[in-house]
């Protein structure tokens, strides 16, 4: 049995003993008789119907067999014994009717050729039937009825038996052509019934002919769709064949066929020629002998004879073919073991591949995977493992090692401005330095980019750690040569240890990253060692993204709006849209805190879109007189999709362009002039309104005044507070910028405003607009329609500027409420008060206990509070130095003093 598979079927796809296809037949039959199109055509289908259903003694698809010339003999004896039996002899006109029976059953193959050129549809085959099978049939019956009925001593009981034999030897000869036996029965009937004609038995031979032509159509459909499936199947098998063999022929693949005693019954004949042998050679040999078992270096070839003994299944196993040194070659074969239908085991049967140029290419790839193909140093898959085998020593103390992560400072300007082939030299040559201040004691690698690892094994001290990264960075950090051109970068270090950071690779790794970027965000150029609070900053920022996104997709995002009041008529021309964020947990967060999360993970964008969509559909159901601000990032600014965004956003709610104004900060000018003048132009061709948000705290110079097409100037509020100071500059800044603006045909907005000393000054500098808390704070959309239902016109209300001179700092402290303690920093502080950042939402009137100082606690007030800031003021009044400034330490007793005073009169 195994011999008749794949080998039959290779052999017979090869040898082109299968089915010829219809095309091939098509062209055949019409290159014989090119006569007319008619006939073409006719010999078309002839040889199409050849194809699909098979030669001419098919008995499914076609009416006369060959052999029903046997009818002949068969009728003349029937004859002969019905003569003998009633001992008589017909008259002419049987005896005529017989010998015509005769000779139409003599000219069957005949008659079978002529069908056979016929399609298996044409009419024409139903009258050679009639004519080859039925006709014979009926003048049998007619001759022996008319012969049977001059003979009334003769019992119709031995007719009846010859019929029946009759019957039988029509059957056997005609196999399981329905149609056919159907005809020849009928026609003895028909024969019988001409003779002794009746009304009962043409009754009985018209519901014979009825059920006949019912059994015949139903053959007929069966045997169509018999037909259609074994032709489907013959065509699906020979297309298998024709792919297999194409398969074999391109040497992408190969078969091998085994018997039960795991000898070979069949493989491709590529694999007999590599081998340097007769496919029929390798035939009878063990299978095993295809390959070289007892190599070295193989894999997983000794698993094969155990898959052979065992008789299971296996999949790709890489074995070596036996084939000489010079001609190495390397496989991957399959197999499965065959089972007949009573689950005997027949032999394996199973395919292979070829792996030598696969193995190759991986014996290189495997060398270069573990080193950087430009410095030439370790790849971060060598240090990890590295790595991983000091975490994984025997010993606990062989254990312990720290990691250093580098990162390259201002590298990319490097690419930027002199090319990559710059840069990868520049790599190169930092790989040497950091190699050779290494040394020994460590390995040093490069993790891709700008980024570098150093893995140093042992229990080492974070002095000795700190002075090698320090010597690491001044090493990296001094001039580098070029291209003749002489290059300064710097690098920053982030460290963790094991076992204090960690005591699994991920976890090191993990950490010596943070640490880094906890160095490169305290000013670059620094080594930071990593610790808890990193990981909790990590996390908490992590934790913000997640609570960011669960609150843009579910709409906690609000905005408050804040009055923009003009400075001559006090009346409100418009407001800014301010993002806030209510925490369901944390409450109201700062933008200052959520904003960066939100343009690192890329959701700024989402968030700007909603923000101005939002302000156009409330500022609808404004004034027309009032227009509205909204902020856009510089990534919004970046988008090409912006001008389309505001120009959806505009038509939505229905309002007039000229009624949105967008405020952009100077840090867009950084990147592409190009593109930047063609957003503007965007922007102002849809008939927006332009301001200049944060004006002179950026770092651009003034030269895209001369293009930009703003529409206003908004000074930033660090300006304002303290400008009313005795010799504050604040005052001139602004007055410039005013001038500026109004040589520029640019409108100005004073920003945060707070007093009415300020509101004074910017009045008197001639700011053409103001916005803070002397006129209101920002509003929710509600409280800022009920404003605008009051009128437009604005009332300054707030402290003229009643406060004790205060000293500007950067200080953290506790701030205690009951049972809770929170962490605050102080901005400015003077005797009787200070500015405190860092809490949100805190209620007038509440009472803290401000820790100062180890030790020292003053009880303060809160009076006001803005986003995260609040003014308090303090319960006494602090102690100043010599100097005017605030001390930080508890005041002295007057017990303390007199003690002190009296010293200094004794001395």
């Amino acid at each position: 049995m195994a011999r008749q598979g794949l080998r039959s079927q290779s052999e017979t796809a090869r040898s082109g003993a299968g089915p010829v296809p219809a095309t091939t037949r098509e062209q055949q039959a019409m290159s014989v008789c090119p006569a007319t199109t008619e006939e073409a055509e006719a010999q078309t289908q002839t040889s199409v119907a050849r194809f699909l259903y098979g030669p001419a003694n098919d008995p499914v698809h076609f009416f006369i067999p060959s052999r029903w010339s046997a009818m002949a003999p068969a009728l003349l004896g029937l004859a002969g014994l019905l003569g003998l039996m009633s001992r008589t002899v017909p008259d002419a006109i049987s005896i005529s009717c017989l010998a015509v029976a005769i000779m139409i059953c003599l000219c069957a193959p005949l008659l079978a050729r002529i069908e056979g050129t016929l399609h298996h549809r044409d009419w024409r085959r139903y009258p050679l039937m009639a004519l080859a099978i039925a006709l014979p049939m009926a003048l049998f019956g007619f001759a022996t009825a008319r012969w049977m009925s001059r003979f009334h001593s003769v019992g119709w009981d031995m007719t009846v038996q010859i019929y029946v034999v009759l019957f039988l030897v029509a059957i056997a000869l005609l196999e399981l052509r329905l149609t056919s036996i159907v005809a020849a029965t009928l026609a003895i009937w028909s024969g019988l019934s001409i003779v002794g004609a009746s009304p009962t038995s043409l009754l009985l031979l018209c519901a014979g002919i009825c059920l006949g032509m019912f059994l015949i159509v139903r053959h007929d459909r069966r045997a169509e769709q018999q037909s259609e499936r074994s032709a489907e199947r013959e065509r699906e098998q020979r297309r298998a064949e024709e792919l297999l063999n194409e398969y074999e022929e391109t040497g992408q693949g190969w078969f091998w066929e085994t018997d039960r005693r795991g000898q070979i019954t069949y493989v491709s004949a590529c694999i007999a020629q590599l081998l340097g042998k007769e496919s029929q050679e390798l035939e009878g040999r063990p299978f095993t002998s295809l390959f070289a078992l007892e190599a070295r270096g193989q894999e997983s070839e000794r698993t094969l004879p155990f898959h052979l003994s065992t008789r299971s299944s296996f999949h790709e196993l890489s074995v070596r073919a036996a084939t000489d040194e010079s001609n190495e070659r390397w496989w991957s074969i399959s197999g499965r073991p065959i089972l007949d239908q009573f689950d005997n085991f027949m032999g394996f049967r199973g395919s292979g591949t070829d792996l030598t140029e696969t193995r190759r290419s991986q014996q290189h790839v495997t060398q270069l995977a573990r080193f950087d193909s430009l410095t030439k140093l370790a790849n971060r898959f060598q240090m990890s493992e590295w790595l991983e085998k000091i975490l994984n020593a025997p010993r606990l103390e062989s254990r312990a090692c720290a990691v250093f992560l580098l990162d390259l400072d201002r590298f990319k300007q490097v690419n930027d401005t002199m090319g990559h082939p710059a840069g990868d030299a520049l790599l190169k040559q930092v790989a040497e330095r950091l190699s050779s201040t290494v040394g020994d004691m460590g390995r040093v690698g490069r993790l891709g980019g700008d980024e570098f690892q150093v893995v140093l094994p042992g229990h080492l001290q974070r002095e000795g750690l700190a002075q090698l990264a320090q010597r690491i960075i001044e090493n990296l950090s001094q001039p580098y040569s070029i291209e003749g051109a002489r290059v300064v970068i710097g690098a920053s270090v982030g460290i963790s240890l094991c076992p204090d950071d960690g005591v699994c690779s991920e976890e090191i790794i993990r950490n010596a990253d943070l640490a880094l970027y906890a160095a490169k965000g305290g000013g670059r150029g620094r080594h930071h060692f990593y610790d808890e609070d990193l990981h909790s900053d990590a996390k908490e920022r992590q934790q913000l993204e997640e609570d960011l996104r669960d609150a843009i997709a579910n709409g906690a995002l609000e905005l408050h709006y804040q009055p923009q009041v003009r400075t001559t008529a006090e009346k409100i021309t418009g407001f800014e849209a301010l993002l806030r964020w209510k925490h369901p947990e944390h409450g109201y967060i700062s933008p200052a805190k959520f904003v960066p999360v939100a343009e690192d993970t890329g959701l700024v964008g989402q968030i700007g879109e909603w923000a101005l969509r939002t302000a156009c559909r409330d500022l609808a159901n404004w004034p027309e007189s009032v227009r509205v601000a909204v902020n856009v990032s510089p990534l919004q600014f970046a988008s090409p999709a912006l001008p389309a965004i505001v120009t959806s956003a505009i038509a939505a709610a229905g309002v007039s362009p000229s009624r949105i104004e967008l405020e952009i900060t100077e840090s867009v000018f950084l990147g592409d002039d190009k593109g930047t003048e063609a957003m503007f132009a965007a922007l102002k061709g849809i008939g927006v309104r332009l301001a200049l948000d944060d004006f002179g705290t950026g770092y651009s110079s003034l030269g895209y005044l001369k293009k930009a097409p703003f529409d206003k100037i908004k000074i930033d509020q660090s300006f304002v507070r303290g400008a009313t100071i005795e010799g504050s500059r604040n005052g001139a800044i602004i007055a410039s910028i005013v001038s500026l603006a109004e040589a520029l045909g640019m409108e100005t907005t004073a920003e945060g405003v707070e007093t009415l000393d300020e509101l004074d000054l910017v009045r008197m500098l001639g700011c053409s607009h103001v916005q803070g808390y002397i006129y209101e704070k920002a509003l929710t959309v509600e409280a800022a329609s009920l404003r605008l239902a009051e009128g437009l016109t604005a009332i300054a209300r707030g402290p003229r500027s009643a406060r004790a001179p205060r000293q500007t700092m950067l200080r953290k402290v506790a701030l205690e409420h009951g049972n809770h303690v929170y962490n605050g920093t102080i901005r400015n502080i003077s005797q009787s008060g200070a500015l405190i950042e860092g809490l949100w939402n805190v209620p007038p009137g509440t009472e803290f206990g401000v820790h100062l100082a180890e030790g020292y606690i003053v009880m303060a007030t809160s009076r006001w509070c803005k986003e995260d800031r609040m003014g308090v003021q303090f319960a006494q009044p602090l102690e100043l130095d010599g100097t005017g400034a605030v001390l930080f330490t508890p005041p002295r007793s007057k017990r303390e003093r007199g003690e002190q005073a009296g010293l200094r009169k004794t001395g």
